[in-house]
């Protein structure tokens, strides 16, 4: 009897399991929400304004370290970090 229910079991989780999780997902990725235009837009601009402030931080280190070179050693968080170069891209 155990000869005939695993080929059976086998089969059923081959041609009906495993298509029916595959449409399961898909169904459910269709389903996810989209990015909207005005997502897009929001992302453009919070993304522009992280630029200007990364702009702005790295005038006042640089503002900072003419003034005082070794200020970021005294830091207790400070990260071994070169100059600013703000050509530099992460």
């Amino acid at each position: 009897m155990d000869e005939i229910l695993v080929p059976i079991f086998v089969c059923g989780t081959l041609f009906v399991g495993m298509p029916w999780v595959i449409l399961h997902y898909i169904t459910k990725w269709k389903q996810a929400p989209k990015i909207t235009n005005e997502d897009e837009k929001l992302l453009d601009e919070l993304y522009s304004l992280a630029r200007r402030l990364e702009d702005r931080l790295g005038t006042v280190e640089r503002i900072v370290a003419a003034d005082h070179p070794d200020w970021r050693s005294g830091m207790p968080l400070a990260e071994p970090t070169t100059p600013y170069d703000p050509t530099r891209r992460n």
